[in-house]
């Protein structure tokens, strides 16, 4: 357990989200044990960085909107919570460089949002290629996570989420092609990792 706050109520937010989300933790043998790691779910609700890092038991870094950290409470937590800011109306080589640090110095596990932001319909969004850029040019293998039940337990526009039923499955995790350029191998992770994804929504 290397995730600071986290670690110290894994139990017990493991515990609570069961009982108040039913939540269902399936695949999480594929989560690798070692190793530079770009951990890449769909996102449905607020929680889901915390949900999904439960079985993670590694240090892992979030990638979190930039506006976030202006938050007075909210910034100061995720901060907590390793999360490092990055601008979603462009691209943000401070925010790639951490993630490169992070992978390179550490092996260590940085998750990213695909979708750059909550569905606000409960559908797979449209993939940004960050994430997939970011393994390619590392070499770095990627791993899908679904998140399904969560649009319904904590739609936008919904202060506090409703009791419900959540699942999270963690997917074997996805190589680079090392046959093609950084370029080709990043749109062609991006599309694997978006239908495995989808295979459970």
């Amino acid at each position: 357990m290397r995730t600071p706050v986290l670690d110290a109520l894994r139990p017990l937010v493991r515990g609570a989200s069961r009982l108040y989300f039913g939540l269902d933790l399936r695949g999480t043998e594929h989560i690798p044990a070692r190793g530079a790691l770009v951990v890449t779910p769909n996102h449905q609700t607020f929680a889901d960085p915390v949900l999904v890092t439960i079985p993670i038991r590694r240090r892992v870094y979030y990638m979190a909107w930039r506006r976030l950290f202006q938050v007075p409470l909210l910034g100061r937590a995720i901060h907590l919570l390793r999360a490092f800011p990055v601008d979603l109306d462009g691209r943000d080589p401070g925010a790639v460089r951490e993630a490169r640090r992070r992978l390179v110095n550490e092996d260590g596990v940085v998750m990213i949002f695909p979708e750059g932001g909550r569905s606000v319909d409960g559908r797979l969004g449209r993939f940004h290629l960050g994430a997939f850029r970011l393994a390619a040019s590392l070499g770095v293998p990627v791993l899908p996570v679904t998140i399904s039940g969560g649009h319904e337990a904590w739609p936008p526009g919904r202060r506090f989420p409703r009791r419900g039923r959540i699942t999270i499955t963690y997917h074997p995790a996805l190589a680079v092609n090392p046959t093609t350029d950084s370029r080709a191998a990043a749109h062609d992770l991006a599309d694997r990792v978006r239908t495995v994804i989808a295979s459970v929504l």
